[in-house]
């Protein structure tokens, strides 16, 4: 999942993205509207983790430019007011949920991985393929019903994979969901955290290498 928190107040902005790569994600930090809007212009987000009262170009203003695009993107509204109106007036912009600071860190993980649900084909919570169990939630992984212990890099990998349920991931998507805008590029990380993968989940080799595409399980 990539995540995009825009919250002025930057070392909250920094705890929250900290926490959310803890979890396994790609996440992209900003802490004014018009650099929201400049990345969401660039990059595909899952989730946007959105404060409202932002400088530079209100929080409300990016949100409404996220529904005006028709971008799948789910928005996570943040405020520090409590208030139901206030609430309310956030879903009707366009938010899709609402969390009022303060917030406990592990409900805005759920809000967050409740969201990125919504964002693609919907799938059961816990996913299985080739004797491999995924569950996003929990964070574990079984092969053949034995635990799999994996870094959150190579579980995010894993978790991406898992999703496309056979289809061919490139790379490059992988690069995209699982890393943020910082990885460079023509780095091969990929690759070896696809290798490290590979040999944690054991034998028989279930991540399949399609020459000149990418991966599939």
């Amino acid at each position: 999942m990539r995540v995009l928190v825009v919250e002025d107040e930057q070392l909250l902005a920094d705890a929250v993205a900290t926490g959310l790569r803890r979890e396994g994600m790609a996440v992209d930090v900003v802490y004014d509207g018009a650099a929201a809007l400049e990345r969401i212009g660039v990059n595909d987000y899952d989730v946007v983790v959105l404060d409202r009262d932002l400088p530079l170009v209100h929080g409300d203003d990016v949100c409404r430019r996220i529904v005006e695009l028709g971008m799948p993107t789910r928005v996570l509204m943040l405020t520090a007011s409590g208030d139901v109106s206030d609430r309310v007036e956030g879903l009707e912009i366009g938010a899709d949920d609402y969390l009022p600071k303060p917030f406990a860190f592990s409900e805005l993980i759920a809000r967050v991985r409740a969201l990125g649900r919504r964002t693609s084909v919907p799938l059961p919570p816990v996913l299985e393929r080739a004797g491999i169990k995924l569950d996003p939630n929990r964070r574990e992984v079984f092969r053949d019903g034995k635990e799999v212990q994996l870094a959150p890099k190579e579980f995010a990998v894993l978790e991406v994979l898992m999703r496309s349920e056979g289809t061919v991931v490139s790379a490059e998507q992988l690069l995209e969901k699982a890393w943020d805008e910082n990885t460079d590029p023509f780095t091969n990380v990929v690759r070896v955290t696809v290798m490290t993968l590979r040999r944690k989940l054991g034998e028989p080799p279930v991540i399949v290498t399609v020459p000149g595409s990418g991966y599939r399980i």
